[in-house]
This record gives structure tokens, C-alpha cells and sequence, in this order.
């Protein structure tokens, strides 16, 4: 059960056409295409009450959003028909605004339909609103609590992924939830990890006098982490990806994992980057706000998928 906020642009259209590519209609999917309504200001709905004129004039103004609701809704569900979804798999649905959008988008997924993925684009229509702006789909992160979020950053054009692996339990759930989604797809993952450089720790003068110590921390970083990565190969083996679609990639990182990320993914032509939201640091930037953040930042013409 995959969750994807529509609001009439191309752009957040976007998310359909990476669905296509990644799943295709034959996927064992079921897409929930939620719309969602603004509240009229409080202030102009008491005010209104003074005057029959201006009731019905809001009236009229929600029964003329509900249209457009409903247009927007079913032009995204005739594109996926096109592309021959049935309609069996694809629902549409319109709301209201409660709370926000990016925390109503959340209680609709995690709450409400209790969905496997949010599946968004990062850019939309409306300035006025700010809805699908880097802002919103940022906030969408923020208030995704048990919900995997996979945001469409421009128009992606590979299927491979990128899976970022530590040694950590987040990390495993990231393993977890992209065996889920892709086992049956035709998907090529690349298992991937960047070995943390001494030198966040240890200033560059001072490790140019003691190599030795730079290759010992190279070598144990890679034997602490390969039982993961191994791991993580018989996860999504076991989830139901062939051999043939997995590749195992360990490089020596430079002092942003974040860069070592984005530079192979660019590298391998990769459409889709999967990883935890925390890392196995307990150093708070090491989580949100800075290699997830510094990645969904610096990626571009693809998709990043966020496991809480």
C-alpha cells in the first residue's frame, strides 16, 4: 500500500511516472491518491455568518474546490490506467485539511490506511500554499514516525538503487523495507557502504605522521561493517531478488559519507538512493539534518527513500 499526495501539477505528477518505472502495473501495488483540501480562513467563516450572501458565496467556493479535487484526482488515476493499472489497485480520495498538510499526508498513511510507503514529488503548484515545495516534503520527513517516505526529486530515469548500509539497526530496517517494496521487480541494488576517514577526528598534519594508523582504521572500519553488508545481501536475497541483482560496492570514504553517496550514485547511473534515517553514530549531525539531509539535498533527477 503505497500513499501518493497529488495537487494537479506536472511535477507532482512526476511520482506516477517513477511508480511506473520502478513497480510497473503488474506489481502486486496498491496506490492511494490523496488530494488534500485548504480550510478556509476561521476568521472569514465566523464573519461570513453575518451575511446569507457571504455563506453562500463560500459554499459555493468548497463545492467548487471539491470539484477540482475531483478532476485532479481522476486525471492521475486515468494516467495510471493508461499505463494499465486497474482500478481495482488505485483509489482517490479528497480531504480536508485538519491539522496541515504535511502532518494530515502523514495520519492518512501511517494512520489511516497504516500504508508501507509515501511516495511524493518535492516540487507542485501552488506558491501561495507552498504544497509539494521542498519545505513541505521536507516536513513529510519530519513527521513520518513508523512510514518509509520516498521522495521524487525531478524526473528519474534509472531503476537502479543505491542501498546505504552501516552497522546499524536502521540501517537493517532500510534493508528490510527495500527488499519489501522491490522483490519482484526487475531492480538492480547496490549494496553500498563509505568507510568513515580518520581524518573527521584527527587533523590531516597530524595523520600525515602516522600512515600506519589511517590503513589500520581503514581496515578494522571494513571489518566492522562487512558482517552488515553481508547481512543485508542475504536480506534482500531472502525477500525474493535474485543473485544477479545485487552487487556488493565498499570504497574508502572520504570525510563526508553524504558526497561518497551522491558521487557513486552519479557514477552508476543510479535512479533511487534507500537509507536510514539515523546512522549508527550516536553523534546527533550523523542523523537527520546531516548525511540524510546533505543527500536528499544534493540529489537531483532522482529518488530518495527515507526509512524512519
Amino acid at each position: 500500500m503505497i500513499v501518493v499526495p497529488v495537487d494537479g501539477s506536472e511535477n507532482a505528477l512526476k511520482s506516477l511516472d517513477y511508480i511506473n518505472r520502478i513497480f510497473g502495473p503488474k506489481h502486486n501495488l496498491r496506490l492511494s491518491l490523496v488530494y488534500l483540501l485548504p480550510k478556509l480562513p476561521s476568521f472569514l467563516v465566523e464573519e461570513s455568518k453575518k451575511s446569507r450572501q457571504t455563506v453562500k458565496q463560500l459554499l459555493e467556493i468548497e463545492k467548487r474546490s471539491g470539484q477540482m479535487a475531483e478532476r485532479i484526482l481522476t486525471d492521475a488515476k486515468d494516467r495510471l490506467m493508461k499505463i494499465g493499472f486497474t482500478q481495482k489497485a488505485v483509489e482517490a480520495v479528497f480531504r480536508k485539511i485538519e491539522v496541515g498538510v504535511a502532518r494530515d499526508i502523514c495520519g492518512w498513511a501511517e494512520k489511516h490506511k497504516k500504508a508501507d510507503a509515501i511516495i511524493i514529488s518535492s516540487r507542485g503548484r501552488s506558491r501561495l500554499e507552498d504544497f509539494f515545495t521542498g519545505e513541505i516534503a521536507n516536513k513529510v520527513l519530519d513527521y513520518a514516525k513508523v512510514c518509509p517516505v520516498w521522495m521524487v526529486k525531478g524526473r528519474v530515469k534509472s531503476k537502479d538503487v543505491l542501498l546505504a548500509v552501516d552497522n546499524s539497526e536502521n540501517a537493517m530496517r532500510a534493508v528490510d523495507h527495500a527488499g519489501f517494496m522491490l522483490a519482484g521487480t526487475d531492480v538492480n541494488v547496490t549494496v553500498f557502504h563509505s568507510k568513515r576517514d580518520l581524518r573527521r577526528f584527527v587533523p590531516k598534519e597530524v595523520l600525515q605522521e602516522f600512515p600506519g594508523v589511517q590503513k589500520f582504521w581503514q581496515r578494522k572500519a571494513g571489518d566492522v561493517v562487512a558482517p552488515y553488508m553481508k547481512k543485508a545481501c542475504e536480506m534482500l536475497s531472502q525477500a525474493g531478488l535474485a543473485e544477479n541483482q545485487i552487487s556488493v560496492k565498499l570504497v574508502d570514504g572520504s570525510r563526508s559519507a553524504a558526497r561518497d553517496i551522491l558521487e557513486q550514485s552519479e557514477e552508476s547511473a543510479i535512479g533511487t538512493i534507500v537509507l536510514g534515517r539515523k546512522g549508527s553514530s550516536a553523534v546527533k549531525d550523523y542523523a537527520m539534518g546531516s548525511i540524510t539531509k546533505k543527500v536528499l539535498d544534493g540529489a537531483s533527477d532522482m529518488a530518495v527513500c527515507i526509512v524512519p
